[in-house]
């Protein structure tokens, strides 16, 4: 009985956990798009804030769901960085995969960093605290 009830928390955890990293990534891509309009590159922000949010509601340490977040925050930075700014040549998503390579080395660091930030904060609170 106990450990049904302790599976059942757990999922219920990680299900928590996704719906904030769907949350954060929202939160973030928006906020991108703003200061995108003001004249500010902020690409990594929706990454961080998908792992942010994802980290916050976890609860708990899960390395492998940090490995999907910052996977995840990489797609979601690629998206933003089309979606917002396409090439001139051809607006396609396809398109801008295939030429992603030609981005300016900055946007190409920023999405990396939206990445390694999405799995730096998507390992939860207990990280600070040294998880067991």
């Amino acid at each position: 009985m106990n450990a049904t009830i302790a599976r059942r928390s757990r999922a219920n955890s990680i299900l928590l956990g996704f719906e904030g990293a769907g949350v954060g990534g929202l939160l973030g891509y928006f906020a991108f798009g703003w200061l995108a309009r003001q004249g500010l590159y902020a690409v990594a922000l929706p990454g961080a804030l998908l792992g942010l949010g994802f980290g916050w509601l976890i609860g708990e340490r899960s390395l492998p769901f940090s490995v999907v977040c910052g996977v995840a925050a990489l797609g979601l930075g690629i998206f933003s960085e089309w979606s917002l700014m396409p090439f001139i040549a051809d607006g396609g998503f396809g398109y801008f995969i295939v030429h992603l390579h030609l981005l300016p080395p900055i946007k190409l660091i920023m999405l990396s960093l939206g990445g390694i930030l999405s799995f730096w904060f998507s390992l939860g609170r207990k990280r600070l605290q040294g998880a067991k």
